[in-house]
């Protein structure tokens, strides 16, 4: 009988890469919590029509990459895994009147999406985003502060060679003008699109600008720009963006071939690139979804966001060659009966003193622990044998610089984490 693998498009995320997660996470939120934003988290699966009518029915997500199937019982209805995150925080927004509740939300989320791709480097079936949405405000401060806080959490993880693409596709009304230049602009070229720009010039001709075809892309290079169709209140506000960002010294490209994959965008659409992901460089995406929450029901309410791609983003830490691992502070050897036996008491009763302890659970000869104490990455090793037990006065090794010293366990056990690092330096 065959092993059983993971899915194509799956992978697992191994003991030694989930630092880089947690690390993510804990700078993240952070970050978010100080700038008060609160966590919101939704089911991975929700009704099909949350994603028709919030992302497009004319979307390639929608079109092509949904994981959809039927719910079991006497009236099946249609469910899909969420390919994105905001539509289901929307839903969640209106169901439970969060507007009542508190006004301007600001609300973050993190966790596992799904949709179906051709897997490669940064881009899994199922894969995971953090994001953020900002619902009920208009203000374009709101705007310029998702920004900055993306920003934030890249900088504070220490990426470098981050760029800031920012476009508008202005409102309703300006992207239906945008929408028939476009449209009269690539018609005569049809026939020299590539096979998804041609279904796309009739049902989305917007995303064309989104397309990696060599051929195509030669071809929009002259299409009319979408600044050029913005209307005085639209222009205003993307001005007013702008200068939010000059203000805080967030450096950015005007980039008008952007334009997000999500027909909810209005407005102001921004991603941040790295130059070190090649062809699937964007790790940070958001933009403005003012009519999104009307149109799944809700009141009119204007909102905005993003979303950050982990998976990219742990590649880019990655590269740094910095692993981000939970801090270890002893590696505890035993041997003997007695020591065995009193090594588990002494190992909970320094965490709960508030310290890192690794016990080693193999019963091997104290040669063997020590092999895996000096692998550990721990700050000390103590050794503790039957003597030791008896005595309670331990042996501790600084493994950073080879000394050692006799502790007692009374000694040991009032000592707090910032002595440690103090006798680290001593050592």
């Amino acid at each position: 009988m065959g092993i059983i693998q993971a899915l194509r498009g799956t992978r697992d995320i191994l003991p030694e890469e989930v630092g880089y997660w947690q690390w993510v996470e804990s700078v993240a939120r952070d970050i978010l919590i100080k700038a008060a934003y609160r966590e919101i988290r939704t089911p991975i699966f929700e009704l099909t029509a949350l994603f028709e009518r919030g992302i497009g029915e004319a979307t390639d997500v929608v079109g092509k990459e949904m994981y959809t199937f039927k719910s079991r019982g006497e009236n099946p209805y249609s469910m899909t895994l969420r390919p994105e995150g905001t539509a289901g925080v929307v839903r969640s927004y209106i169901e439970n009147r969060l507007d009542v509740k508190g006004g301007i939300q600001r609300l973050w989320y993190t966790g596992p999406m799904f949709r179906y791709e051709a897997p490669q480097a940064g881009r899994q079936r199922q894969f995971h985003q953090l994001g953020v949405e900002v619902l009920g405000s208009a203000d374009p401060r709101s705007d310029a502060e998702v920004i900055a806080l993306a920003t934030d959490i890249l900088q504070t993880l220490g990426l470098q060679n981050l760029n800031l693409d920012i476009n508008s596709v202005g409102n309703p009304e300006d992207r239906q003008r945008y929408r028939e230049a476009l449209v009269n602009y690539l018609t005569p070229y049809q026939e020299a699109l590539d096979p998804d720009s041609q279904v796309r010039l009739t049902r989305n001709p917007l995303r064309i600008l989104d397309s990696k075809d060599q051929k195509t892309q030669a071809i929009i290079a002259e299409a009319p720009s979408i600044l050029d169709y913005l209307g005085a209140d639209s222009q205003r506000y993307f001005e007013q963006i702008q200068q939010q960002l000059s203000n805080l010294g967030i450096a950015y490209k005007l980039n008008p071939r952007l334009v997000r994959g999500l027909d909810y965008y209005t407005h102001i659409a921004f991603e941040i690139q790295s130059d070190n992901l090649g062809a699937q460089a964007t790790v940070c995406g958001g933009g403005r979804y003012d009519g999104l929450v009307a149109e799944l029901g809700g009141p009119v309410t204007p909102a905005v966001g993003w979303a950050m791609g982990l998976e990219r983003l742990i590649i880019l830490l990655q590269k740094l060659e910095t692993p981000q691992t939970g801090r270890l502070d002893f590696y505890l050897v035993s041997r003997g009966d007695r020591a065995e036996a009193k090594s588990l008491q002494l190992a909970q009763s320094l965490r709960h003193a508030g310290f890192a302890v690794e016990l080693d659970l193999s019963g091997s000869p104290f040669g063997k622990q020590f092999k895996r104490a000096d692998r550990s990455g721990a700050i000390a090793c103590l050794v503790l044998g039957d003597t030791e037990a008896e005595t309670g006065i331990l042996q501790l090794k600084w493994l950073g610089s080879g000394k050692q010293q006799a502790i007692s366990e009374t000694e040991l056990l009032k000592m707090t984490r910032s002595e440690l690092d103090g006798k680290v330096t001593e050592s």
